[in-house]
């Protein structure tokens, strides 16, 4: 890259919605402005304030449905008094828009419009019963084919990849690895306060796995509910900056993470994928990504992909080059995803544990790997090696449409 990027500053609110104590349906909750306003103070608190930040970025895929609110940037300046008058803007990428914000502020660090960007990525979604609000997430999807998909349209998209998946390399061995997948986003959630899932208790999650089976006359045909991340109310806040950013906010490298690569990856959202047992654009971002930044897989310390269901972070680990096409299922079930294993992943419950505010969600990846990177994570922090220094966030939207893939280092 012309310059060295980094980012700094990591906040995220909870992820609000059902598996915290404190939610009901039935009962008032905060709104939109409530959590751009908390992630921004956040990260402003962390920077030296809003007098530092030259421009802003918010992420967002559903809010002019789930919320009757559209042009979000001008929400900007109700985060502090400082930010009124600088350049603010909202991108939409479905899932993937908080890793377009990412993208956004990174580009502009580079493109020198800005030392410091505050990016921010929200959803509010938990608005609407699920069936309606499963309607407004497809339009992820070609919206034509709507008609002719499940009344639960993304997680009929993923059960038909599942499903896939158990016919060619066997049911048994798939859901094995799904179950351990779940079982490491659940212990992970447990671990950061914020996750929706940090006040699971359930003692036996390999035996309510295996209790919940997939079950088509009541949701999906190969996935059940807990093989599908959360309803999920939140936001995350992060500053991408340059080095002369760094100094004018007062933080030290070591309180930062340095961006090495990344890449950004579309496919045809009128085409079917290629293959369902694949997630094609995922493996094109990944590996472009580690490649700009001049590493390979055995050199990443964690990374948190975009696991919308169990099954897309059993193919992810294929997509990474991690096991070989069939044999996902395998690598995930023994163990080497989870915060022990060979090459942690999700390590404060991905979107399965810690939530999915759609919008939000490639923001908060960004925070994680940060805050581990940083030794930042609490009880959720595991062991970064000098000699694995690197993390990776993969954030997806749609079915495998539009990929945002970086790769950080210790700063």
């Amino acid at each position: 890259m012309r310059k060295k990027v980094y980012m700094t500053g990591g906040y995220n609110t909870v992820s609000m919605g059902t598996g915290r104590s404190e939610f009901h349906p039935k009962k008032p909750r905060p709104g939109l402005e409530h959590y751009i306003k908390e992630a921004g103070q956040g990260t402003l608190k962390q920077i030296g304030g809003a007098n530092n930040v030259d421009e802003a970025v918010i992420g967002n895929f559903m809010a002019a449905r789930f919320n009757n609110q559209a042009n979000l940037p001008g929400f900007v300046p109700m985060i502090d008094a400082g930010l009124q008058w600088k350049p603010a803007t909202s991108v939409e990428g479905a899932c993937g828009s908080g890793g377009l914000a990412l993208m956004s502020g990174i580009k502009s660090v580079l493109a020198e419009t800005g030392d410091v960007v505050l990016a921010l990525g929200v959803e509010v979604q938990n608005t609407v019963k699920a069936i309606y609000g499963a309607d407004i997430l497809a339009g992820a999807g070609w919206y034509q084919n709507r008609k002719n998909g499940h009344a639960y349209f993304f997680p009929g998209q993923f059960s038909d990849r599942a499903g896939a998946y158990y016919e060619k390399y066997g049911k048994d061995k798939a859901r094995a690895g799904m179950k351990q997948w779940f079982i490491n986003a659940m212990e992970n959630a447990r671990l950061d306060e914020t996750a929706q899932e940090h006040h699971n208790k359930v003692g036996n999650l390999a035996g309510l796995y295996d209790k919940l089976q997939p079950n088509g006359a009541s949701f999906v045909d190969h996935l059940s509910v807990l093989d599908c991340s959360k309803v999920s109310d939140g936001a995350s806040a992060i500053a991408i900056c340059s080095e002369d950013g760094l100094k004018k906010m007062g933080v030290d490298k070591k309180d930062a993470v340095e961006v090495c690569g990344f890449a950004q990856v579309v496919r045809n959202i009128t085409e079917f994928p290629s293959d369902l047992t694949e997630l094609e654009t995922i493996k094109k971002a990944a590996h472009q990504a580690m490649a700009d930044a001049g590493i390979t897989v055995d050199q990443l310390g964690t990374i948190e992909t975009h696991d919308c269901f169990s099954i897309a972070g059993v193919l992810a680990t294929e997509a990474l080059g991690l096991a070989k096409k069939g044999e996902g299922a395998d690598y995930v079930a023994a163990g080497n995803t989870a915060r022990n294993g060979s090459l942690p992943m999700n390590t404060t419950g991905g979107l399965i544990g810690w939530g999915h505010p759609t919008g939000a969600t490639g923001v908060h990846q960004a925070v994680t790997i940060w805050q581990q990177l940083t030794g930042k994570a609490g009880k959720a922090q595991i062991n970064i090696s000098d000699e694995r220094p690197y993390g990776m966030t993969i954030n997806m939207g749609g079915d495998d449409v539009t990929v945002v893939a970086v790769v950080y280092k210790k700063g």
